[in-house]
């Protein structure tokens, strides 16, 4: 890779610089930055990676807000007021180091590695910045392990179960389609590029289908939309290969040659009549009908199966019951014909192969737990928290325990982090981080076949520093690294390039886009192939039956004091919970007139929303948008964006998901009433 193609442009003058989103969104878009005199002035979209074709979300075209905003951490600082005040007096970086290194050999010498905990999620970090140096570090260590779950466990062990994470149809490609089917997902929220595609093959003639618990924009132009109530999925999925059985409408050659466990599902789908499934999801039983003609008579037909059912108890068994579809109905080997969930795999591209630090056998803290963990686990108790990559007081379920741990003044927390967010204020030290417009990386699309080297636009602003510097060098005062590092972070970029397939690598090194299977169109089992060891589906996966509740449904957990279902879906303003410091005014809860009338709760009025957890006070939004029985707060809230300072996840369990032990957000039922009149 040349100098000129990755290094910053100069200080002076203007240019206009190549790079990449990594971003926790499918897409993976390629950028066009514009540098006056040092400071970004535009972001754009490039044609690099084709999917993009000039065109970005408005959220990243305006991440200079971000890059310069007023609550930036510019430089390493400790706390000085109550945790929680946001309170800080500023260090140095050698002193802020010395401090972590300290406080970590502290807590080992005193209570065991394990009382150290590293707590991050990576969204929207690539590969250089997420589970390699970081990984290393805490590996050598010892200190707990984190599994991480808050989001896509469940889907992604149901797809390597079943698919071993087979490539998915490419976003083009839906134009060949004559039936789309969106299911739990939101393209206009995260991945954008795929609707243009979808509305293509409408005016070619493709019927749309809609899942969802709200009529998403896709939703009011789709040709069928179903409102399922969340944590309904299962049912739906499983009613639909209940009659695909029922009707002789399977491909049974297929069945025979290409898959594993059809007869076991044929069998515990068959409690499931349409017309109970229907009941259940409180959606018509008539439209669900038309949805099986449609799935099980019009080919091409190929599903795109989102996040958002798995976010309850039920969500790998939905998961599971949706991507079996088009293997029952004998969807795969034509183009625009088969599913697309996430492409992450398809790159080859490993953590493992690239730590080369086992694991251990330290242990292992649920992410989703960490109200828990850091209030009740005592063998040992955790006494140093680094959080990096993340905002849990934003996104992790039970924020107020997670809050109350937090508050423990014999915890240290480190917080490595861009922007006071509301989990920096309860740390005892902050490090300012880099953005992706500041550090290099590589960057991986799970939707579209976009894989691209990240590079600085920009020289660091303040004192930020990339993750892979920071954690090299708490590893050299902990003894675990030498201090000869002279290449820096290019030099570590280049050891992940060095480490991936060569193929990939030799096409990032000359700048380009690193080759997906099938030249980023796989024609699923004529191109690509189950990665499962028999290259078979496995519907009904040996090693998840044995656990005895594969596909079995666990009923609506409302009651008659928390009757509503709450759901927190991705918005138009956050990428989880990043650029929550810029989300205007207060947030308003969506709640449907059926549900706002009797409450008399009118459009822009104050409400509470509670339940046994907590409670939530917001502004009312009065939509059909949203499904009966059911309100929608988005994700990613700060505090600022309520008027008491508590988010969705104060009203979210920290129950976990039937398969992989996910979070359980859309489980939340809650009661609304009225505060006061708009």
């Amino acid at each position: 890779m040349s100098d000129a193609k990755v290094s910053p442009p100069r200080s002076w003058g203007r240019s206009i610089v190549a790079t990449a989103c990594p971003l926790d969104c499918p897409d993976c878009c390629s950028l066009s930055v514009t540098v006056e005199r040092g400071r970004l002035t535009h972001i754009d979209g490039s044609s690099t990676a084709p999917s993009t074709e000039g065109y970005i979300c408005g959220k990243v075209r305006r991440f200079d807000r971000r890059v310069y905003h007023a609550e930036r951490l510019l430089h390493p600082a400790v706390r000085k007021g109550p945790k929680g005040s946001g309170a800080f007096e500023r260090i140095t970086w050698d002193e802020a180091l010395d401090l972590v290194a300290s406080k970590m050999r502290e807590a080992r010498d005193r209570f065991g590695a394990e009382s150290v905990l590293p707590y991050h999620y990576g969204g929207s970090n690539g590969v250089l910045t997420n589970d390699l140096e970081d990984a290393r570090l805490f590996r050598t260590f010892g200190a707990s392990r984190l599994a991480r779950t808050l989001c896509a466990a469940p889907t992604g062990a149901a797809a390597t179960a079943m698919y071993g994470k087979m490539a998915g149809v490419a976003y083009p490609d839906y134009e060949d389609a004559k039936l789309i089917v969106i299911w739990g997902c939101n393209p206009s929220a995260s991945g954008i590029h795929i609707v243009s595609h979808i509305k293509k093959a409408q005016k070619q003639g493709a019927k749309l289908v809609v899942i969802d618990p709200r009529r998403t924009p896709l939703g009011r132009q789709a040709d069928l939309y179903l409102p399922v109530k969340p944590g309904t999925d299962l049912p739906v999925a499983l009613a639909m290969i209940r009659e695909l059985f029922a009707r002789n409408r399977v491909d049974r050659a297929f069945l025979s040659a290409h898959t594993t466990g059809a007869d076991d599902l044929a069998r515990v789908a068959g409690e499931w009549t349409i017309e109970r499934a229907a009941g259940e999801a409180g959606i018509s039983a008539t439209d669900l009908e038309t949805f099986v003609d449609w799935y099980s008579t019009i080919s091409p037909a190929v599903l795109r199966c989102g996040w958002g059912q798995e976010r309850n108890r039920n969500g790998g068994g939905a998961t599971m019951a949706i991507l079996a579809l088009p293997a029952i109905a004998g969807k795969f080997g034509v183009r625009g014909g088969g599913y697309t969930m996430s492409n992450s795999a398809a790159w080859g591209i490993t953590a493992e192969s690239l730590i080369k630090v086992p694991p251990g056998t330290s242990r292992l803290v649920n992410m989703n737990h960490l109200g828990r963990a850091l209030t009740e686990y005592n063998a040992p108790p955790v006494q140093v928290l680094f959080v990096y990559n993340c905002n849990p007081v934003a996104t992790v379920p039970h924020q107020n325990l997670v809050r109350k741990g937090l508050e423990r003044e014999d915890l240290f927390t480190v917080v490595h982090e861009q922007i006071m967010t509301d989990t920096a204020k309860y740390a005892d030290l902050v490090l300012p981080s880099t953005t992706f417009l500041e550090h290099y990386d590589v960057a991986k699309g799970y939707g579209a076949y976009h894989l691209q080297v990240v590079q600085p636009v920009i020289a660091p602003v303040g004192e930020s520093r990339p993750n892979q510097e920071v954690f090299r060098e708490l590893g050299v005062r902990l003894g675990q690294a030498e201090d000869d590092d002279e290449t820096g972070e290019a030099g570590a970029l280049m050891d992940v390039l060095n480490g991936i397939p060569k193929p990939l690598a030799d096409s990032l090194r000359e700048g380009h886009l690193g080759p997906a299977p099938a030249n980023g169109h796989p024609v699923q089992f004529v191109d690509v192939l189950p990665k499962t060891d028999d290259q078979r589906v496995h519907l009904f996966p040996a090693e998840l039956a044995a656990e005895g509740n594969l596909y079995r449904y666990a009923a609506d957990p409302a009651t008659a004091r928390h009757p509503l279902s709450l759901i927190s879906p991705a918005s138009e303003h956050t990428i989880s919970s990043t650029l929550g410091e810029l989300r205007p005014g207060v947030a308003r809860v969506k709640i449907h007139p059926d549900d706002a009338q009797p409450r008399s709760i009118g459009e822009g009025d104050s409400v509470r929303i509670f339940n046994e957890l907590g409670e939530v006070h917001c502004e009312a939004d009065v939509t059909p948008e949203v499904r009966s029985g059911c309100l929608a707060l988005p994700k990613g809230l700060w505090a600022r964006s309520t008027m008491n300072g508590s988010t969705s996840n104060a009203l979210v369990p920290d129950t976990l998901t039937d398969l992989a032990g996910g979070a359980c957000f859309n489980d939340a039922r809650v009661q609304i009433e009225l505060l006061a009149r708009h």
